[in-house]
């Protein structure tokens, strides 16, 4: 299907349909066509208008931005199954999608779960990550062992039990008109949150977006080390990451590796520090 235009967008970025593994997936591409390609993958429960105050300055630098809406998220790769949701097929995915847009290789940049499928992605397929910013959630070893074994992760981290309730999850999420779903939101703004709750409520869209959640086992979080160059963007004010796990995230990066610690930032970072992002994301990848 040739690309249309998202009047929800900016100008300069077009929607395609991608078919990868007998899905459809939506992906927004944008910026110079002969540039070099960045992979943006998102985060629960949002999608990839969450790069839309990031990419102006990744395409004033001359980069090709490829914002896919992942499994769950994309309404033409919605499967049924919870197993459908594991964390291999969400990797699975972004390198048949890769594939598919003739990509060989390309800067990888995930938020929330996406940076779960980055880090993956580019432990498991490093000749596709040229290089690797990950935002907000830790390498997956880290994650799991600071929740094991810190007290304050586990306290930050206890929504998970409840996410993972069928039918529960949703009930308080999109109760009372959403207002939960909506609650995850604060500080992001009531434009942009309406952004993402929309979205969220058509039939099946929430509960296969809770699905990556019902579907994570220990062995999804047992990811190898990462060799790409890496970043890792965290904010203190992160209600849902703690420092601990944060920090331990160097000890699983063989690469080059850059902490950058963001102050005053909750966990949406893309939503309130774009500029900041995106410095971060033009430094790792080299360009000024």
């Amino acid at each position: 299907m040739p690309p249309n235009n998202d009047g929800a967008r900016p100008a300069h970025e077009a929607r395609t349909r991608v078919d990868a593994r007998g899905l459809t997936f939506d992906v927004h591409a944008g910026g110079a066509a002969d540039g070099e390609p960045v992979l943006l993958l998102h985060g629960f429960p949002q999608h990839s208008g969450e790069w839309d105050l990031v990419l102006p300055a990744l395409h004033a630098a001359g980069l090709r931005s490829y914002g896919l809406d992942q499994r769950g998220y994309s309404p033409g790769a919605r499967p049924p199954a919870v197993a459908d949701y594991a964390v291999p097929e969400l990797v699975a995915d972004a390198v048949a999608v890769l594939d598919a847009l003739g990509v060989e290789a390309a800067h990888v940049v995930g938020h929330d779960w996406g940076a779960i499928v980055a880090w993956r992605l580019a432990a498991e397929h490093p000749d596709r990550v040229r290089t690797l910013t990950a935002v907000s959630v830790p390498h997956p070893v880290a994650f799991a062992h600071a929740m094991a074994n810190d007290p304050d992760q586990r306290e930050r981290s206890a929504y998970v039990g409840m996410f993972r309730q069928p039918g529960t999850a949703e009930e308080v999420l999109l109760g009372n008109d959403a207002a939960g779903l909506r609650r995850i939101f604060a500080g992001v703004g009531a434009d942009r949150a309406e952004r993402y709750v929309e979205p969220m409520l058509a039939p099946g869209a929430l509960t296969a977006a809770l699905n990556w959640y019902r579907a994570l086992t220990p062995a999804g979080l047992a990811v190898g080390p990462v060799e790409v160059p890496t970043t890792f963007v965290w904010s203190d004010g992160d209600a849902a990451v703690g420092r601990t796990a944060a920090e331990a995230s160097a000890a699983h990066v063989t690469g080059d590796y850059r902490f950058v610690v963001l102050s005053g930032v909750t966990h949406w970072i893309p939503d309130e520090a774009p500029d900041a992002l995106a410095a971060a994301v033009l430094e790792r990848i080299g360009r000024p």
